[in-house]
């Protein structure tokens, strides 16, 4: 039995499912998105609520129940709250500006490096973070993953761009290195 799979996904107030053929549609405030599942996996819905379930139980089928359940109910909380990610910017005269809907990284290199905007995904900067946003989970992921491998951080000084919750491991440097050594 999945555990996740099998518990019903709750329909907010001004959230409309549509289940066509293996489609599902969910639009809010903040969005449409749809999403395509496998003819494996059923949905329904009752206008309260979603329920996933599978039509067999091989292997393959079981490890897609949980997901699809999953990623439908990341749908919904992306169309009434939002996803976001927020980066820092760590280091000397790194910088994080707007040009208009494209952000531009000010972060070591001899030209500033530009990330264009994706629709359905916002970026807003504020001193030296980033937020990225939007109703998309793995949209905004992705965004994210690409503004901080732009500049990731490195282990001896910290420099880069960094998620706001990671924690990132410090290396001892060749000076500390040798210092321990001669003592």
């Amino acid at each position: 039995m999945s555990k996740i799979g099998n518990l019903p996904i709750e329909t907010p107030e001004g959230v409309t499912v549509s289940v066509i053929d293996n489609i599902i549609k969910v639009s809010g405030s903040k969005g449409e998105l749809s999403f395509s599942f496998r003819p494996e996996i059923k949905v329904e819905t009752d206008g309260k609520e979603i329920k996933v379930s599978r039509r067999n139980d091989s292997k393959f089928v079981k490890s897609l129940h949980g997901l699809t359940r999953s990623l439908i109910a990341n749908m919904i909380m992306g169309v009434t709250e939002g996803h976001s990610k927020k980066l820092e910017l760590v280091g000397v005269g790194y910088r994080a500006s707007k040009q208009g809907e494209n952000l531009v990284l000010n972060v070591g290199y001899s030209h500033p490096v530009v990330i264009e905007s994706i629709t359905g995904i916002q970026l807003d900067t504020k001193e030296n973070k980033i937020t990225v946003s939007g109703a998309d989970k793995a949209l905004v992921g992705e965004i994210a993953a690409t503004i901080r491998r732009v500049r990731p951080p490195e282990p001896y000084k910290g420099k880069g761009i960094k998620y706001v919750d990671e924690v990132i491991r410090r290396k001892a440097g060749k000076a500390l290195k040798s210092a321990q050594g001669a003592a």
